[in-house]
């Protein structure tokens, strides 16, 4: 799990909040999406890492219906709300992504008593890495164990895409939750969003001394609102149109066929998850025969397809992405839903000096926010770590 998250330091500021000692701790990775975007709402394929930088939870159930909830975002503020009356409207701001799990758990018949919650996160919010899946993987993970609800890891995937679906309104599929739950050191999710089947896939960075080095533009985006939900009504009118279950079933050589059955923009949306679905099992084959250094390619194809087809991208996204490449970077993609958030850079580990100044350097040029610049590794999956 993360170096950055301390259980004791965390145990010690739920007592701080609350009195008394936790049941326990448990943290969940966010994630990097290696390749592989907005395929999984689309029944696609996708291939996303968890990192070294977590969400992790203090709890301690209670005897009544309460829950009370604090993070360490922001002021120091104590969240109390009834179980009883639980609703949307009682689930606001970061408080949504905890409660949202809850609500979930017992619309599934789960008993869920009150309990006390102290949040501490290192994933950076609103950066593209799943900062919210990360929350409700680790909040759903206590609550199995402390309720003995006995969900499997796929099934705690759905729970926490149903909470940011139905109380975050997010429109998301299942890839971020699958990352947090389903990801093993040094390893990569490969993940059918059709069938929910996944298998993990060696990235072998450090071997071939290599790193993937992540550009935060600091431009935050939400996926609740605006253009994720419009680039999704896309996708399901494309699917529709082409009379198939889901842009899945089309394939690279069905394209030119869909040209003349849609309109120009739903035709270039369509397009993108085509080609990124064939760009995530190319990734895979050269992974397998080639290694980490050879998919390069493949990734800056990727953010392409995103800026020209998909429309996802930004000024920010786009600088770094070129000037990674201008760098020495093998290959370079924005990361997550898009409208912001980051960029990843593979990249030789001897490099990381040269690229890291060169993108501080033009994003200064541009007149852009400083960007956070910080290097990750493949991280475990979601757990007890107290």
């Amino acid at each position: 799990m993360s170096q950055s998250i301390d259980a004791t330091a965390v145990a010690a500021a739920f007592t701080e909040a609350f009195g008394g000692t936790p049941d326990g701790v448990w943290a969940a990775p966010g994630r990097v999406n290696l390749i592989g975007e907005h395929t999984d709402y689309n029944e696609g394929f996708v291939l996303p890492f968890a990192i070294d930088r977590a969400a992790a939870v203090a709890i301690k159930l209670r005897t009544d219906n309460v829950a009370r909830l604090r993070s360490s975002y922001g002021e120091a503020l104590t969240v109390s709300v009834n179980l009883d009356t639980l609703s949307h409207e009682s689930m606001q701001g970061w408080t949504a992504y905890p409660l949202g799990v809850v609500w979930v758990m017992r619309q599934m018949g789960i008993t869920l008593g009150g309990f006390d919650l102290f949040l501490h996160s290192t994933v950076p919010s609103g950066a593209g890495l799943s900062s919210s899946a990360a929350i409700e993987c680790a909040v759903a993970t206590a609550f199995n164990e402390l309720e003995s609800a006995g969900l499997s890891l796929n099934e705690l995937v759905l729970v926490g895409q149903r909470a940011e679906n139905e109380v975050v309104g997010a429109p998301t599929g299942i890839l971020d939750q699958s990352a947090s739950l389903l990801a093993t050191e040094g390893h990569g999710v490969f993940l059918d969003c059709r069938t929910q089947e996944s298998k993990a896939v060696p990235l072998d960075l450090d071997a071939a001394n290599l790193l993937i080095l992540v550009v935060d533009t600091k431009v935050s985006h939400a996926h609740a609102t605006g253009g994720y939900s419009a680039r999704r009504a896309s996708c399901e009118l494309g699917a529709e149109v082409l009379g198939v279950a889901a842009l899945r079933d089309v394939s690279v050589s069905g394209l030119p066929e869909a040209a003349g059955l849609l309109d120009e923009e739903t035709y270039r949306r369509v397009r993108h998850i085509v080609t990124e679905n064939q760009r995530v099992l190319d990734t895979i084959a050269v992974l397998g025969h080639a290694g980490p250094g050879a998919i390069g390619d493949l990734l800056t194809a990727s953010h392409a397809s995103m800026r020209d087809d998909f429309e996802i991208s930004c000024p920010e996204l786009d600088l770094a992405v070129d000037t990674a490449l201008a760098h020495g970077a093998l290959g370079a993609r924005m990361t997550g839903g898009g409208f912001g958030g980051s960029a990843i850079a593979l990249i030789p580990a001897a490099s990381e000096a040269t690229v890291r100044e060169g993108v501080l350097q033009a994003f200064a040029a541009a007149g852009f926010t400083a960007p956070d610049i910080f290097a990750v590794s493949a991280a475990p999956g979601a757990r007890r770590i107290a």
